[in-house]
């Protein structure tokens, strides 16, 4: 296996789908597509291409630590007790362990992801 990860932005395979959980969901139908593309350290690096749709969700990082960059689409990610962000294709964020607030998605996005989980 090599140590050296391409991540292709449109794969060729089928994703996983998946709704919000009910607890998450604020307003819309959002739908989540995943392609996970690469898995390290036991599964604790996760690297790969998620969608989603419009609609609004509770974002709760917990012990999470998560890159993206915005393949396509419109987001505003407003952190609890802080401003609001907005997010288009070409830009990269990063969600850092305790992060707790609201994910709009405004036109379905797609982004790069890498996740790690503690």
């Amino acid at each position: 296996m090599s140590n050296l990860i391409a991540i292709d932005p449109a794969p060729g395979f089928a994703p996983k789908e998946a709704l919000p959980l009910p607890e998450r969901l604020i307003s819309g139908s959002p739908a989540f597509r995943t392609w996970a593309q690469d898995a390290s350290r036991g599964g604790t690096v996760l690297t790969g291409v998620w969608e989603a749709t419009p609609g609004e969700t509770h974002s709760i990082k917990g012990t999470t630590f998560e890159f993206c960059h915005v393949l396509s689409g419109l987001i505003e990610i407003e952190e609890t007790g802080g401003a609001t962000q907005t997010f288009r294709a070409g830009d990269s964020f990063v969600m850092k362990p305790g992060f707790v607030g609201i994910w709009r998605t405004i036109e379905t996005v797609r982004k790069i992801y890498v996740v790690v989980q503690d």
